[in-house]
């Protein structure tokens, strides 16, 4: 996440992590590793230098509680201070009142309108059933994206790219609209030095009269952003941020901390290209896992979201057993993957995401696509009794999925393996032994 941000603040850590002496001179160190790390990141001069200071004065000058040692003190200090510099809690959609309008701002190509999707999408979870209007008539494709997705979400759309009167179309789509619970408005995209769009925007929000004004922020833009976001928020009452493509971006640390200071609260981020890639923006859990440490509140609740319980629970209870088959480990990879890419899942894990390189990711998710593809080349015969799958069978799966005879005997291999762990596990306590205990903390 946020280029190399992510991976120096983790090495950072690991190193402070492994000292026997916390002094002077390695909490200053520390101090110049964490200016390098966010400096490179296009994090704002004056912003590191005072969150360094903090950090600094605390580690020298704050005893540790009791029962923590100086290491562990100092490490609690770094995320502190970061997490502050980011708004310290997160902030959820308050949706009173019927219907509630969300108007949505930001600049040509920061991910508005794909970002309605994902906003939508994570509406639908909660159990809302939002409708779109279209007012964004400068750009000629924004009706036909907006009418793509709103199809694939089976939600309403209301617009018309023929007509170039977007308070017009605003005003329809208010009356359209009116008995529904959440109404999103797209608007044209714009340019702080575009007067007259701005114009026109400061005149859909005296229409609309939105109860919330959303804007979209392209983290790639770095420190610009905060001049964007102040330019925005002198026309129209900015009430959150949503910044995008927090996916790799090398300026994410600068589009971040330069939004933050406007005062409007960043919402929720963008951290893919798939429609349930929108996270809220959790201050404390995004550095948590920015640092190394995971996040595995984050990671049950994804995982509680997309799936199955019973499934889950069977699927368990097979593994436990012993008598876990290919079609139950399939089912296993599909809810993996409802989860989102690889990658995103390891930072979770607390002490893993920084370690995994971005190769080795990738090389597993490879490896279950694969492995998925060898499965559908099987008969529902052969992937419930996996013992039964010979050389001939094996000869016939790869040239029915188009790979080696050596990998469908890698993937048998792998599964074999699975299923003897899991039912060691089960006889030591499985899920009624220690880790049901330490999982039920966070239940």
């Amino acid at each position: 996440m946020l280029g190399n941000l992510g991976k120096n603040l983790t090495n950072t850590m690991k190193k402070l992590a492994g000292m026997s002496v916390i002094d002077k001179k390695t909490v200053k160190e520390l101090v110049k590793e964490i200016q390098r790390a966010l400096i490179q990141s296009d994090v704002n001069i004056k912003l590191v230098l005072g969150l360094t200071k903090n950090i600094e004065d605390r580690a020298l000058n704050e005893k540790p509680p009791k029962g923590v040692t100086a290491r562990e003190h100092v490490i609690t200090i770094v995320y502190e201070e970061m997490v502050n510099l980011l708004g310290e809690k997160a902030h959820e959609l308050d949706i009173t009142g019927k219907p509630f309008k969300i108007m949505f701002l930001g600049l040509q190509g920061s991910g508005k309108t794909t970002t309605i999707g994902k906003l939508a999408r994570y509406l639908q979870k909660k159990g809302f059933n939002p409708s779109i209007v279209s007012t964004d008539t400068w750009r000629p494709a924004a009706y036909e994206q907006l009418k793509q997705l709103t199809e694939d979400l089976h939600i309403s759309l209301y617009g018309d790219p023929e007509n170039k009167d977007a308070i017009y179309l605003a005003k329809k789509g208010l009356k359209e609209f009116k008995n529904q619970k959440i109404i999103i408005f797209d608007t044209a995209g714009r340019h702080k030095d575009e007067y007259d769009l701005f114009q026109e925007m400061e005149e859909l929000s005296s229409v609309i009269n939105p109860d919330e004004a959303i804007l979209v922020i392209d983290g790639t833009l770095g420190q610009q952003a905060g001049e964007q976001a102040k330019a925005f928020s002198k026309t129209t009452n900015v009430g959150s941020i949503i910044v995008t493509k927090l996916d790799g971006s090398a300026k994410g640390g600068g589009a971040l901390s330069a939004v933050a200071e406007i005062g409007a609260p960043i919402k929720f981020i963008g951290t893919g290209e798939r429609l349930d890639d929108l996270e809220v923006f959790d201050p404390a859990r995004f550095i948590s896992r920015l640092l190394g440490m995971g996040d595995i509140k984050s990671l049950i609740e994804k995982a509680e979201e997309v799936i199955d319980e019973d499934v889950a629970n069977e699927t368990m209870n097979k593994m436990l057993s012993g008598k876990f088959t290919l079609m139950d480990m399939k089912n296993q990879f599909d809810m993996l993957g409802k989860m989102g890419p690889m990658k995103q899942i390891m930072q979770m894990i607390p002490g893993l995401g920084g370690k995994i390189p971005k190769e080795a990711s990738k090389m597993t998710e490879n490896k279950i696509n694969t492995y998925k593809i060898i499965m559908s080349s099987m008969t529902k015969y052969e992937m419930k009794n996996p013992k039964k799958i010979k050389q001939s069978r094996i000869t016939r799966i790869a040239r029915g999925s188009g790979v080696k005879n050596e990998e469908v005997k890698e993937l048998l291999k792998y599964y074999s393996n699975t299923k003897k762990a899991m039912k060691g596990f089960g006889k030591r306590g499985g899920m009624n032994g220690p880790m049901n205990r330490i999982m039920g903390q966070f239940r």
